[in-house]
């Protein structure tokens, strides 16, 4: 179930998938990640401090509303005063203000050069809510999006209905044929495949099905199986205030006690590629000469002697949790994990949540170590700064585990107001580098896109970044 369908605070995937189709934001990207417009038709920067956006016209908001900039300054705004709790507010350090001059105008102020503002303002990372909505947004989203909503059942379904008056933003309007669509809720792996046996479903969520389950269901002639390379990156993230996970050498052993290529081959049947970095391998700024942790037990028990860490007389060196969603797939990561982490010592205690109950855990620190994926955020350099700036903890950013570097710190300054390319790739291979040293994270794979559905579904095209945009445009015999 999605976590909250307000654009402004949902940061899981689920809100973002479901918000992407229902809101529009001022610019979005396509699928090579150049920015591009949405609800801004264009926009300038007349200095590095200025960003000036030109509104379309005519556009309603699902409830007959116009769209005007009025509404754009109330949506920033209730972010950065804090009218809304919102983790997003620490996406937008370097804004000032916002001004709305007329009604197809708007201003952003900066009080420093930002790098990354516009990917920022990209959909679906933020949507533009109607002026004055207060919280019941979060259950009736109102937007200008290709769908409008029609209900919420909680954990059991979300309906959407074309937005027949659908501006088109970066797809044709109406270019599909798909009028209604149910979102169902269903948390037990085992079910989800047997829907789409017997018809009641059409389409698996993107990357929701199990690798054995996906190679199952593509024998089934009535079903077909979509898979593209993509971005969504699954990570272990630390938590730096732990007395165990502080020595570095203890995260770099758990790097090197990780056996991704043979997780990747039998539990995730192919459909990823191991990662190096938050980044993408084809993102502009991607650093391929980073530190690498293939698979080295004999490294990671020679890295925890030296940290002090000797195995006791049961072979154990101390005990971990590692926290999970209920999902089975994080479950099994979580199995295997263990298994391979007692190769070298190291006793892992497993600990699948509910994912409004682990969110809210990592969100306080309440963790030694979780495993999550990034959606989306990871295809701007953005995500380094979101996530590993000392200044960017809960509820400013998602430092979680409280890593802290000032060098580092002083990298993010400089690459954030960097305007040049070549002169901010080099920044940013700095800052990879240093990342990749201290490992406050463990990145293990990126997910290859797969989504199974229907033979009478067609013109599915899965974006990238696992999005939901394909539903614009896919046709139903």
């Amino acid at each position: 179930m999605p976590i909250n369908l307000d654009p402004r605070i949902g940061t899981d995937a689920q809100s973002q998938q479901i918000d992407g189709l229902i809101f529009n934001s001022l610019v979005a990207h396509d699928a090579q990640m150049n920015i591009i417009p949405d609800l801004a038709e264009s926009w300038e920067t007349p200095n590095p401090l200025t960003y000036v956006f030109h509104l379309r016209r005519g556009v309603k908001f699902h409830d007959g509303r116009p769209f005007t900039s009025a509404d754009v300054k109330f949506t920033f705004e209730t972010i950065f005063s804090g009218a809304v709790k919102s983790l997003k507010r620490g996406t937008f350090p370097a804004v000032e203000s916002v001004e709305a001059p007329n009604d197809v105008t708007v201003i952003f102020h900066l009080r420093e050069p930002d790098a990354s503002f516009l990917w920022n303002m990209a959909r679906p990372a933020i949507g533009i809510v109607p002026k004055d909505s207060g919280r019941g947004i979060a259950q009736h989203p109102i937007g200008t999006g290709p769908f409008r909503f029609v209900s919420l059942q909680l954990d059991d379904n979300i309906v959407l209905a074309r937005n027949p008056d659908y501006f088109g933003g970066n797809a044709p309007p109406n270019s599909g044929n798909i009028q209604r669509v149910q979102f169902r809720v269903v948390p037990d792996a085992v079910t989800r495949p047997l829907e789409l046996r017997k018809g009641s479903a059409d389409i698996g969520g993107v990357n929701s099905l199990s690798p054995d389950t996906v190679l199952a269901l593509a024998k089934d002639p009535g079903l077909a199986v979509d898979e593209q390379p993509g971005t969504i990156v699954a990570y272990v993230a630390f938590n730096l205030d732990d007395p165990i996970l502080a020595h570095r050498e203890v995260r770099q052993a758990l790097a090197y006690a990780t056996d991704r290529a043979t997780i990747i081959k039998y539990l995730l049947r192919g459909e990823a590629r191991a990662a190096a970095s938050l980044l993408p391998p084809n993102h502009w700024a991607y650093d391929a000469g980073v530190k690498q942790y293939d698979y080295d037990p004999d490294k990671a028990e020679q890295l925890l002697d030296a940290a002090g860490f000797k195995r006791g007389a049961d072979g154990v060196r101390f005990r971990l949790t590692l926290k999970t969603s209920t999902e089975e797939s994080a479950r099994l990561l979580s199995a295997v994990l263990a298994e391979q982490w007692k190769q070298v010592g190291v006793a892992l205690d497993q600990r699948p949540l509910e994912n409004a109950t682990m969110l809210a855990d990592v969100g306080r620190g309440s963790f030694q170590m979780y495993t999550l994926r990034w959606v989306g955020a990871n295809n701007d350099p953005a995500i380094f700064n979101y996530l590993f700036n000392s200044k960017k903890v809960p509820p400013y950013g998602a430092n979680r585990g409280h890593y802290k570097n000032p060098t580092l710190d002083e990298l993010l300054a400089q690459q954030a107001a960097e305007s040049d390319r070549e002169k901010r790739k080099a920044i940013l291979a700095k800052i990879q580098e240093i990342i990749a040293e201290d490992e406050p994270y463990i990145t293990l794979w990126y997910y290859d896109n797969v989504c199974v559905h229907r033979r009478r579904v067609t013109n599915v095209s899965i974006p990238p970044g696992g999005e939901y945009d394909f539903l614009t445009s896919a046709d139903v015999r």
